[in-house]
């Protein structure tokens, strides 16, 4: 079960816009943009990092430009629900490069993954070395991306 929603107000939501607008503003000029001086900024800023609502920073980077642009999206199924399978399969996963997301999921499958791949070859010694040999899995389903619509972006706050 998820956490409870911090609690937020319009200077708290307009902090979290800008910063996922530009996460290297600095607080001075984080402050400016939301309507506040440094000190009250970098104490809402603090709180929310604390409370896990800023959960960290990051760079948005390309992976077509970084010569991943095959990305895959696979459905796992696993052979069975116990606790050590289900922690096996996620261990090895975890260490996994290649694997850029992954959610448990409801429905028919137990996993969606997003992958990286530099091309097709590469995608498949991942899915035939890496994946299908991975602990518990049964069964894999695979949707290759064409074009992306419409990348990660900003959580509506």
């Amino acid at each position: 079960m998820a956490d409870s929603a911090l609690s937020l107000d319009a200077i708290d939501r307009r902090i979290l816009r800008a910063l996922q607008a530009d996460g290297r503003l600095s607080v001075v000029a984080l402050a400016e943009r939301v309507g506040l001086s440094a000190t009250p900024c970098q104490r809402r800023l603090r709180r929310l990092e604390e409370a896990g609502v800023i959960a960290g920073y990051a760079a948005l980077l390309d992976p077509a430009r970084l010569g991943l642009p095959l990305q895959a999206f696979v459905s796992v199924a696993l052979s069975s629900h116990a606790e050590e399978v289900v922690s096996a399969f996620q261990k090895a996963l975890a260490g996994r490069p290649e694997v850029l997301a992954a959610y448990a999921m409801s429905g028919e499958m137990d996993y969606l993954l997003h992958i990286l791949a530099a091309d097709f070859e590469a995608y498949a010694a991942f899915a035939l070395k890496a994946l299908l040999r991975m602990p518990g899995v049964k069964e894999t389903r695979s949707s290759f991306v064409l074009t992306p619509l419409k990348r990660p972006g900003a959580v509506p706050v």
